[in-house]
């Protein structure tokens, strides 16, 4: 295993012992609402740090992009190597008690995703891929599912805070679920996308996502033999956050239902 990978597994770690710990005293956990219906902890901020003192301490000149902190100040467009963290992708989840949450940290290389990581400490599943490498849970190797057609397709989306981002959902929603075996939405998209490597689902499909979000699971996808792209099909989904991640049939299925949506 990569060693700058190994180095990503030790942060998660840590921050999961920060997270399983308050997930047993929940009512104590101290909540913000960043804006309508999006909400930081003290626990997302400690286990945060907690990431970023362990990457820093092997990699001091790296640079970080995180969800709750933001970018380190030598964070540019000359950095080499970036580090970008979700500390817990699927708060409100988490808030609620409900068991779907994930720690999502993934190294950018000169503009290039090179390492991805999704752990799952409530199942205790690690997701990980190097670029070149394939995609590992729990150091068995992983694959996308070979679904040939999207009436035979289970797969997963979701949608934003922004109340407008819910009217836009249930019409992509009808488009798909009409044509498909169904969707789910399990709130965490960086686990989602490691549900579609590990060929749990067969597709996931999301608008408004940030970087953070994505730039693991669409590392884990594509060495799972998967297809990530916006739902016009183009590549710059790190960039503008809309979606699409499946095996090849079924992802050539939803560009055509989804490029509306565009």
């Amino acid at each position: 295993m990569h060693p700058m990978l190994n180095t990503a597994i030790k942060a998660a770690r840590r921050a999961a012992t920060v997270i399983n710990r308050a997930s047993f005293d929940i009512d104590r956990i101290v909540v913000s609402e960043k804006q309508h219906n999006d909400f930081v902890t003290d626990v997302d901020q400690a286990a945060e740090q907690a990431i970023v003192e362990t990457l820093l301490k092997a990699y001091p000149d790296h640079a970080i992009l995180a969800e709750e902190s933001g970018a380190s100040g030598n964070l540019n467009d000359e950095s080499e190597y970036v580090w970008i963290i979700d500390p817990i992708d699927g708060t409100t989840n988490f808030l609620h008690g409900y068991p779907n949450y994930c720690i999502s940290i993934a190294l950018k290389q000169r503009g290039v995703i090179t390492q991805g990581l999704v752990y799952d400490p409530v199942r205790n599943d690690l997701f990980t891929a190097t670029k070149g490498a394939g995609a590992y849970l729990n150091d068995k190797r992983i694959r996308v599912r070979a679904t040939e057609r999207i009436g035979r397709a289970l797969l997963s989306s979701g949608h934003g805070p922004d109340p407008r981002a819910l009217a836009e959902y249930l019409r992509m929603y009808e488009v798909v679920a009409s044509r498909s075996h169904g969707v789910r939405s399990g709130g965490s998209a960086a686990l989602e996308l490691a549900n579609v490597a590990a060929g749990r689902i067969d597709g996931y499909f999301e608008k408004g996502l940030k970087t953070w979000d994505i730039a693991a699971g669409a590392l884990l996808v594509t060495e799972a033999g998967g297809i990530v792209g916006e739902f016009n099909g183009e590549s710059e989904y790190l960039n503008k956050g809309d979606v699409i991640a499946a095996g090849p049939k079924v992802f050539g299925a939803l560009v055509p239902l989804l490029s509306p949506f565009a």
